[in-house]
């Protein structure tokens, strides 16, 4: 601030011919002496120093106060002064409150506010992946407000504190050992520290008793910057720390003068005196009696032989604050005073329009720094990245890694520039602190109960489910054309499946229908060829060929169950096959009924044949057939089978089948062909034992017998196979039922008729009471 004032009151261009005047104390951070100050010098009852000889020729009222470094004694200094509209210029209290103008009107700072820098560090622990942290703070208003606004931030950006401890110098010892307890039983590896350099220096030394090395420390700039903190360090506790600092600064002519103070020059001013004896360790004759041990403050002594840290403006820029803090007061009173060349002294100075002169003030200083503050009395928010490197000497290097302007984008406000950082015990890889992994794709988070958001289990996404990014909260469904791989993250086309001639089932299947077709052609060229001979003619041939024809039509109509579903296979499948059977089943049970009515009209008298014969046959098969015809109308009209995918079956495929579109229709079918089958059986099975050396009843029965067998099991087969093989299992009975009737009512026939052609006679068909039926 001396050499602020020293500089303007020197100038020929602010404030020409002007010396501002000063009075310097120290607080020492006590709230009731800073209160008790800041009213003397509002009712002006302390005398103003000034570095020139000439008296001062104003009121001894200040017009503005810098000051002081600390947030909660600036809140109980501009509450007091307020109404007297006193400016309060802080060069270090950044609490977030103080933006508040309706409860401080009076009070600007030349540092930034913590509501940037909490967002800032929230922004830095979220860049390095660190969730899951611990927090420290001061507790006063800088701390716990400062502390607040980090703990909103980083909820927003996915950031959980595991703990969240307020602490300050003057605790008690049980306090101390309890944060240090609960900071070695904890899991996070990060501890965000909210403190003043004060709280962090009786915290480290509290550290270093208890060796709790190893942890990342993040800090605000109340600490991070502070070379003393490094020395004191010996235990390398915060080795690796980042955090935020005020950006560092050059103000030429600075370092000169402090250089080259000295105390004599400001006579009157007991603070620079105190602080001469203790920097040198000496007395001023005429403040106080000297001890044996002491020596004389002459006031000429050279403070080139202090520690580099006391002269080095990079570590202090602090000074920097100060010095525009007293540029922006000069500023505003050059306006007010219309200094031109000279001073217009007769402007009454009033503190309310100082007030408002210095909120509008805009300059720029002699480094070319804009200074100016926004409608809450702040000053842009810039802050430098600092990490501490320790050096091979055992000093810790403050190292820029990188800058944070809140002026930018919100993407853009953050940049670490590429230089290696130093961690925690030296280490070169970022820490990790996280309270649960991240969840790879394939799974979801599922939080644990009675814990923070950041810690969870993963969990593996059900069947048909993916989620294809990492930490997903929620599974997607995959469409139902789609389903989830093994991994779980991601979706596959399912593969549509079918009864198909291409592969192998099929294949056989369409190869045995076919089969089937050519054996019952190759017996019905059999039975024509041989057409007049006494065993084709026997049992009325005319139902030999039409069961021949109805067998051809069983074999064909299983091919429409191969092959890619469409509306009219589906239709045409169940009808062809429904009416076919019972075309079949209808000719097996007119043979049926004509062999058992043969041999009762052999019996004396009967007459029966006459009301069952050729004709009667025809109707009769022709009215079993119509009633199915009926059925499948009425089937097919009101609700007819139709293509459908069925997605849930199997889950990796899609199953392309036929839908039975109205189920009552599909079993009356087969009901109304396992009605007639029943019927036949029962009937041939009546016949099987009349004498006859070829009595086809016999074979009708077990043809009967092997269709009624395949469809009972056709039943729960089909019921309980998935997919094609449902298909398959229908198409099997088709032609296990067909084979089954051709092969046991004709294929004796054709031995007979090929392979022993003298039992192909009359005579050898017929038994005694037996008729003949042509």
């Amino acid at each position: 601030m001396l050499f602020a004032i020293e500089e303007i009151n020197n100038s020929t261009d602010l404030l020409p011919g002007t010396s501002l005047g000063y009075k310097m104390y120290d607080t020492c951070g006590s709230i009731a002496r800073s209160v008790r100050v800041a009213l003397a010098l509002a009712n002006g009852n302390e005398a103003v120093s000034s570095p020139s000889e000439a008296p001062c020729t104003r009121s001894e009222q200040v017009q503005a106060i810098m000051g002081e470094t600390s947030s909660s004694p600036c809140m109980a200094i501009v509450t007091v002064i307020g109404p007297f509209h006193i400016s309060l210029i802080s060069p270090f209290a950044t609490c977030a409150c103080l933006s508040d103008k309706t409860k401080y009107p009076s009070f600007l700072r030349t540092i930034p506010s913590d509501y940037y820098q909490s967002r800032a560090l929230a922004q830095l622990v979220r860049h390095f992946g660190w969730t899951w942290v611990g927090a420290i703070r001061t507790n006063d208003d800088y701390g716990n407000k400062g502390m607040a606004i980090f703990t909103e931030t980083a909820q927003q950006l996915g950031i959980c504190l595991e703990y969240s401890l307020s602490f300050f110098r003057t605790d008690p010892p049980d306090k101390i050992q309890k944060i240090i307890e609960i900071i070695k039983h904890s899991t996070s590896k990060v501890i965000v520290a909210f403190l003043s350099v004060f709280d962090m220096d009786v915290l480290m030394f509290k550290f270093s008793q208890y060796n709790l090395t190893g942890y990342q420390w993040v800090g605000s700039e109340g600490w991070i910057f502070d070379s003393q903190t490094a020395e004191m360090d010996k235990h390398h506790i915060l080795d690796g720390a980042i955090g935020l600092a005020i950006p560092k600064a050059h103000v030429s002519g600075m370092k000169e003068f402090i250089l080259n103070f000295k105390p004599v020059n400001s006579s009157g001013n007991d603070m620079l005196a105190e602080f001469w004896e203790a920097l040198f360790n000496c007395k001023f004759k005429q403040l106080n009696s000297l001890t044996e041990n002491q020596r004389e403050c002459t006031g000429y002594e050279d403070l080139n032989l202090m520690q580099p840290s006391f002269i080095d403006m990079s570590l202090m820029p602090i000074f920097n604050n100060v010095y525009k803090g007293v540029y922006a007061v000069a500023h505003a009173l050059h306006k007010i005073l219309g200094c031109n060349g000279t001073c217009n002294y007769k402007v009454q100075l009033d503190p309310f329009i100082i007030l408002q002169h210095i909120r509008n003030i805009h300059f720029t200083t002699k480094e070319g720094e804009d200074v100016y503050f926004n409608e809450n009395g702040d000053p842009p928010a810039k802050y430098e990245i600092i990490n501490w490197q320790p050096t091979e000497n055992g000093v810790v290097d403050f190292v820029t890694v990188g800058l944070y302007d809140a002026s930018l984008p919100a993407d853009k406000q953050l940049s670490l520039q590429n230089k290696s950082l130093i961690w925690a015990q030296n280490s070169k890889q970022v820490p990790v602190s996280v309270c649960s992994e991240k969840c790879p794709p394939g799974t979801r988070k599922v939080l644990q109960k009675g814990k923070p958001v950041c810690c969870y289990d993963c969990i593996r996404c059900a069947e048909g489910e993916i989620s294809n990014t990492t930490d997903s909260i929620t599974c997607v469904q995959c469409q139902p054309e789609f389903w989830s791989n093994d991994r779980r993250d991601a979706c596959l086309k399912k593969e549509a499946e079918f009864l198909s001639y291409e592969e192998i089932m099929g294949a056989l299947l369409t190869a045995a229908s076919l089969f089937g077709t050519c054996m019952t052609a190759v017996v019905a060229f059999i039975f024509f060829r041989y057409r007049k001979t006494p065993i084709v003619r026997a049992n009325n041939s005319e139902l030999s060929f039409l069961l021949l024809f109805s067998l051809t039509l069983c074999f064909l109509c299983s091919l429409t169950f191969i092959g890619r579903p469409s509306e009219w296979s589906c239709m045409l499948r169940h009808t062809a096959f429904g009416i076919t059977f019972v075309l079949c089943i209808s000719c097996v049970l007119g043979k049926t009924m004509v062999v058992l009515m043969a041999f009762k009209a052999s019996l004396p008298g009967s007459n029966v044949m006459k009301w069952f014969g050729p004709t009667q046959q025809r109707l009769s098969v022709l009215a079993f057939t119509l009633i199915q015809v009926v059925i499948c109308i009425l089937w097919l009209t009101i609700s007819p089978p139709f293509p459908f995918k069925n997605f849930k079956e199997i889950k990796d495929k899609i199953i392309l089948e036929c839908a039975l579109g109205s189920t009552v229709g599909f079993w009356a079918v087969l009901g109304y062909i396992g009605l007639l089958a029943s019927f036949c059986f029962i009937l041939a099975f009546l016949a099987r034992k009349l004498p006859d050396n070829f009595n086809e009843a016999k074979f009708i029965t077990f043809s009967m017998l092997i269709f009624c067998a395949v469809w009972i099991t056709f039943i729960p087969a089909y019921v309980s196979s998935p997919g094609k093989f449902s298909v398959a299992v229908e198409i099997f009975a088709i032609l296990a039922s067909s084979f089954g009737l051709l092969i046991c009512i004709f294929i004796p026939k054709c031995y007979i008729i090929l392979l022993r052609p003298e039992k192909n006679t009359k005579k050898n068909m017929m038994v005694k009471g037996a008729q003949k039926i042509s």
